[in-house]
């Protein structure tokens, strides 16, 4: 939510095209952050700050990131010997190129053909890209959307541009909405690409994801030690969450808490773990594990448990052989190692079960 891609922001050494749309949004995209953003500081923001420091000399509004000195943040000023001032004598710099030609309104040719005539085959590749989990979602995407659509006469006109899409993505949306699907004309050669799907063929990095254990008074800390050890080795974070802050007595020490079962809930995570040990009794009896759990269940993310844990997830439907679950009789390395392969597949999309089973 605060990623600015604001097209005029362009390192030294690129200049822009003299592509029309481009040159709008060079002033559009400005406006749009201002406002988007709250301020004209947004460029402060950590994702969008340069690697190399800039100083705009923006100070007021929102989204302020800089600690300024002086009293006088414009150039040239007398209040503060003339700071901060220009590094160079010259800004942006523009590269000289020829150009030639006469300027018209007329749309662009692509082999003969007029490009923008051609609405469907990008969409096409798209749907021939997705697998099934992926295509599910994209069908229920459109029938919600078009199920609170009151006019019948849009819905059939949607249907149509879908039909030229995909028919099997038309039928299944109309056949949701009680409607018959219209018949269109797909490119037949619009390929695919795996690079469009979400769904990796094999694991990958899990750098920067996230994972909560769940845990309290009791709890197994050497297995949570163990487990913190291989997240971290992966560059994956631990999150170790119990119904109060402050720590918990682990079986052989304190286990500090980062965050409490009140103040957090699954979506803030990639996985969950109920650890093992005495506490588990007490983290299985909270009524927020089993909503946690369910809805993490329900998001097709990783599940794990080890020894007392194990209990948990059998309380709550939750089979250990089911795809992304992942249980062992210790916290040990093999366990750590065996949930890190699970998230490397990020969701466990073959994880289908009837509404009636769903834990939670």
């Amino acid at each position: 939510e605060q990623i600015a891609f604001c097209t005029a922001h362009v390192p030294r050494g690129i200049d822009f095209t003299d592509d029309p749309l481009l040159q709008a949004r060079n002033f559009s995209y400005l406006d749009t952050q201002l406002t988007r953003l709250g301020g004209p500081n947004f460029d402060q923001l950590p994702i969008n700050r340069p690697r190399s420091p800039v100083n705009s000399n923006h100070r007021d509004g929102f989204g302020q990131q800089a600690i300024h000195e002086g009293v006088a943040p414009y150039f040239p000023n007398s209040l503060g010997e003339g700071k901060p001032f220009h590094a160079g004598d010259e800004g942006l710099v523009h590269v000289p190129r020829p150009v030639s030609g006469t300027v018209v309104r007329q749309r662009a040719q692509m082999d003969q053909v007029v490009s923008f005539d051609d609405h469907f085959t990008q969409a096409t590749m798209f749907w021939n890209s997705m697998t099934p989990p992926e295509r599910d979602h994209i069908v229920g995407a459109f029938s919600f959307e078009l199920g609170k659509c009151v006019h019948a006469h849009v819905r059939e006109n949607v249907l149509t541009g879908l039909a030229n899409v995909a028919a099997e993505l038309c039928e299944r949306v109309a056949a949701n909405l009680g409607m018959d699907a219209p018949t269109g004309a797909p490119s037949a050669d619009a390929g695919s690409s795996a690079a469009l799907s979400q769904v990796p063929a094999e694991p990958g990095p899990i750098n920067g994801r996230t994972v909560g254990v769940l845990v309290d008074a009791g709890v197994d800390d050497a297995g949570v030690a163990s487990l913190r050890e291989a997240l971290d080795a992966a560059g994956a974070n631990l999150y170790v969450i119990a119904p109060k802050g402050g720590s918990v007595a682990g079986s052989g020490g304190p286990v500090p808490v980062d965050r409490s079962t009140l103040t957090t809930q699954s979506v803030e995570y990639d996985a969950l773990v109920v650890a093992g040990g005495a506490s588990a009794a007490a983290v299985g009896a909270d009524p927020y594990t089993g909503v946690n759990l369910g809805e993490a269940f329900r998001h097709h993310k990783v599940i794990a448990a080890w020894g007392e844990g194990r209990d948990v997830l059998a309380a709550n439907a939750i089979s250990p052989d089911g795809p992304g679950v992942v249980v062992a009789d210790a916290g040990d390395d093999a366990f750590g190692r065996r949930l890190v392969e699970a998230m490397g597949w990020h969701r466990h999309w073959d994880r289908v079960v009837a509404a009636e089973e769903l834990p939670g």
